[in-house]
């Protein structure tokens, strides 16, 4: 995932590039540094054999026609013309697949960093949405990852980019050197986005839970960090006894409120709606949420990526399901005016809810006037564990902890039933976050 925090420095237009929901930077100098960087290595030296994951990556697509034709054709697809000639980050683009594997090899052995590039502002993590970026948006891009065996090889290929970030040495991108997440600038943008939502001047340990006085703050590995702690002192539960008031699940920016929800849609077309049934999984409980109300917010690359109880309540069910990780809709009008989606999976938000991996938890609230609601955490591109710390029967009261993004950026909703009076929303277009386990929505009886 690349994110940038800090468009506010100066950006000349040529290097301006919008990217709904501050997925990607807004400056490609950002994205340019780091793919350079990649590609040249990878063509400069000698092709390296590739680590075994890689390596079975490789011999799925070679050994199945229908994947071969996949990810051969999405790369010729990409038109050869102006922005498409040129790789997301104005270079030559990945050629084929076979230069898609090696820079992959390359990359996969250091975990997300930060970067120099663009006037000193920007960090870039996990390579594949970049590599993928415009080859996805191709039809045989679209069809490759739709593709059921496509994603379970991806799921093995994430799973395995994840085990090197639980290792020590994927702490070594912690520090405090220019491209470490504890470096000035790193330290500097996280704190702006962790303050902004109550205007505070919390110091990073002040906010979250570590050592200061031990090497990276005590965090043993990428995703020990990624996966920190925040004090309850700096989150506080909003009005802990008053069960009318919910809770931000997610430190998150809103992104969508949907009212008198279908239970089907058709969710792959432009203005991607709501389909209930399939974001649920086609859970029996799914139809009790027809013609209700959906939140969507998401999450960046800098936010608290644990999750909290919305509500008091029993947990009825809790699942994970297994899903997309790349695709993007493939829309009409894309396609008749011969030009492939330049903005990739930020746009798709609303359609990843019904493909993209994610976490489904049904609560039933004390609160009679909520009854059962449901909250689902979306994985979006290379976020491959979506981890559920609470049991189905279990009693959860509001602002508990119950589970946790790993490795990136990602989305939630919360899911209320037609006739909830629930309302208060943040208001589109918020710049900052809503903090986790501040006030979210109203429900009146």
């Amino acid at each position: 995932m690349v994110h940038q925090h800090g468009d506010n420095h100066e950006i000349p237009k040529e290097h301006q590039v919008y990217r709904h929901g501050a997925w990607l930077p807004a400056d490609h100098r950002v994205h340019t540094e780091w793919l350079r960087h990649a590609t040249d290595h990878v063509d400069s030296h000698e092709e390296q054999a590739l680590i075994p994951v890689l390596e079975e990556f490789k011999a799925l697509i070679e050994g199945n026609s229908r994947i071969f034709m996949y990810f051969s054709e999405m790369w010729d697809e990409i038109p050869n013309k102006a922005p498409y000639d040129k790789d997301p980050t104005g270079h030559s683009q990945i050629r084929d697949y076979k230069h898609m594997l090696q820079v992959l090899n390359h990359v996969f052995g250091r975990a997300p960093e930060w970067t120099d590039a663009a006037a000193g502002v920007g960090m870039v993590g996990v390579p594949m949405a970049a590599i993928f970026d415009y080859a996805m948006g191709t039809p045989s891009g679209h069809a490759a990852f739709l593709d059921p065996e496509v994603n379970r090889m991806l799921k093995k290929v994430l799973n395995r980019w994840g085990e090197y970030l639980k290792t020590p040495e994927s702490a070594e991108v912690l520090g405090d050197h220019n491209s470490g997440w504890f470096g000035e600038v790193g330290r500097n943008d996280i704190m702006e986005v962790a303050n902004a939502p109550r205007k505070t001047s919390f110091t990073f340990e002040e906010m979250y839970k570590c050592e200061p006085s031990k090497k990276y703050y005590g965090y043993k590995s990428w995703n020990d960090f990624f996966t920190r702690e925040v004090h309850d002192s700096a989150r506080p539960i909003a009005s802990p006894d008053d069960d009318s008031i919910v809770a931000n699940a997610c430190e998150s920016k809103v992104y969508n409120v949907a009212r008198n929800v279908k239970l089907r849609e058709k969710f792959w077309i432009k203005g991607q709606p709501y389909s209930v049934k399939d974001m649920l999984a086609n859970d029996p409980l799914a139809e009790q949420f027809a013609g209700g109300t959906i939140y969507q917010a998401f999450l960046s690359a800098l936010s608290y990526h644990r999750w909290h109880a919305p509500v008091s309540g029993k947990v009825v069910r809790a699942f994970v399901q297994d899903g997309t990780y790349f695709s993007e809709p493939l829309f009409e009008a894309t396609s008749r005016e011969g030009s492939i989606d330049t903005l990739g999976i930020t746009v798709a938000q609303g359609y990843l809810t019904a493909l993209a991996t994610r976490a489904i938890i049904f609560i039933d609230a004390d609160n009679p006037a909520i009854g059962l609601m449901a909250f689902i955490g979306v994985g979006m591109d290379e976020v491959s564990t979506c981890e559920i710390t609470v049991k189905e029967g279990q009693h959860v009261k509001k602002g508990d902890l119950t589970g946790m993004f790993h490795f990136g950026g990602s989305s939630h909703c919360l899911l209320f039933r037609n006739g909830v009076k629930v309302d208060g929303f943040p208001e589109l277009g918020r710049q900052e976050n809503v903090p986790v386990r501040g006030q979210v929505a109203v429900v009146k009886s």
